[in-house]
């Protein structure tokens, strides 16, 4: 059975407009395509262009995180950890 569309899908677009390394808008993370074709597509279209966008964006973000991860704990010293046979090293020579 056919969903009824009472509402058209809003369009993603942020006004930001700047594409990124992999072609996908930097605002809304819709391919070129997507966005000069956005008009002619139908509402269930939409609705699938506006789920990859948020994928797009949810995997931009992880990778980000990531990023942030590994760079606090490259210039981050690790914190002194004493041996646990230290002590018994010193009782011994005693």
């Amino acid at each position: 059975m056919e969903q009824l569309d009472f509402f058209e899908v809003p369009n993603p677009c942020k006004g930001i407009c700047q594409v990124n390394n992999k072609g996908y808008c930097k605002g809304c993370f819709r391919s070129r395509d997507e966005r000069v074709h956005w008009y002619a597509l139908t509402n269930e279209q939409k609705r699938n262009v506006v789920r990859l966008c948020h994928q797009r964006y949810l995997r931009i973000l992880r990778a980000k995180r990531k990023q942030a991860q590994d760079a606090a704990l490259d210039a981050e010293p690790l914190p002194y950890q004493p041996s646990l046979f230290d002590d018994l090293n010193d009782d011994s020579s005693s």
